[in-house]
């Protein structure tokens, strides 16, 4: 399976977010020094400070999608044997043993928690990454394995049913 698409769509978004978020950034920056009087602004030195702090938390989240887009730049994820052990660039479903619930992920570097459309346009894909509690009970499993994960509290048990 060719996941070069799903490493795509990954940056893609990871650049959205940045463009996203230094948008957000100038407006705020824009509402800071436009926005109110010289006398208002004096007034009222706490909103100022808030519009200050969301301003450095939207460079923040900039700084951190184009870090991870960075760090993704160079990633080509290894085509997996039948039989193989799980690492990053993995292609992963997992069952509910107790639910038969299934999921599938994807486990990259970085970029948790964002959704990708899976080969084909088959099904959707969490990027999962290896220091989520999820990846970090995979990594060097394979098919058939269980795992015990522990998600909001209550401990979960899932059987690798697919890895590629």
């Amino acid at each position: 399976m060719d996941k070069t698409d799903l490493v795509g769509q990954l940056l893609k978004q990871l650049e959205t977010s940045a463009r996203s978020a230094l948008t957000a950034r100038d407006a705020v920056v824009a509402e800071a020094r436009d926005g109110a009087t010289p006398d208002e602004k004096r007034e009222d030195a706490r909103a100022a400070h808030q519009v200050q702090s969301l301003g450095k938390a939207q460079q923040k989240r900039a700084q951190q999608a184009i870090a991870a887009a960075d760090a993704l730049a160079g990633f080509k994820p290894p085509k997996l044997a039948p039989n193989a052990r799980i690492h990053v660039g993995a292609i992963v479903e997992i069952e509910d043993a107790d639910s038969g619930e299934g999921r599938t992920f994807f486990l990259a570097p970085v970029g948790a928690g964002i959704t990708l459309v899976g080969p084909g346009g088959d099904g959707d894909l969490v990027v999962v990454t290896p220091s989520s509690p999820i990846g970090r009970a995979v990594i060097g499993r394979g098919t058939g394995d269980v795992i015990d994960v522990t998600v909001e509290g209550d401990l979960r048990e899932w059987q690798i049913t697919y890895v590629g």
